[in-house]
């Protein structure tokens, strides 16, 4: 694994996170629109789960789901900030940390900053080399 795929991971779970809270939003309102049918009553009927309660058994497992993604998400981040704080150079380590902790968009890195884009894409490819070395030392060992 090198430096951008281990620094990854926080923005994968991240867009995993936001996918589910897609879903949970399109759970609700599916659940809202269930509505309970006034057709003949049935004598001899297998117990089903109406359709309400079953949108709503989903949507309460994707929320456990979410939440064990956010703690998942925030140990990721917990270590990945340890690991930048290793970096001597101060711009790399703030960049690194505003992209992959912060999980900051390029053009508010560069805002934040004060430096033109090119620059911090430039500053980028630096800093994941310098952060490479050591992730390197500890993989081979």
């Amino acid at each position: 694994m090198n430096a951008k795929e281990y620094l990854s991971q926080a923005l994968a779970i991240n867009k995993r996170i936001d996918s589910k809270l897609e879903q949970v939003s399109s759970l609700r309102s599916l659940a809202m629109r269930v509505t309970t049918s006034f057709g003949e009553e049935r004598v001899c009927s297998t117990k089903k789960q109406s359709p309400l309660e079953e949108a709503m058994v989903k949507l309460i497992d994707l929320e456990h789901e979410i939440n064990d993604d956010i703690d998942k998400l925030l140990d990721i981040k917990k270590q990945i900030a340890e690991d930048i704080s290793s970096l001597e150079n101060e711009n790399y380590r703030m960049i690194l940390e505003l992209r992959y902790v912060a999980l900051m968009k390029w053009e508010d890195i560069a805002e934040t900053m004060d430096y033109d884009l090119r620059w911090v894409y430039r500053m980028h490819g630096k800093a994941l080399k310098e952060f490479d070395k050591p992730l390197k030392a500890t993989i081979k060992v």
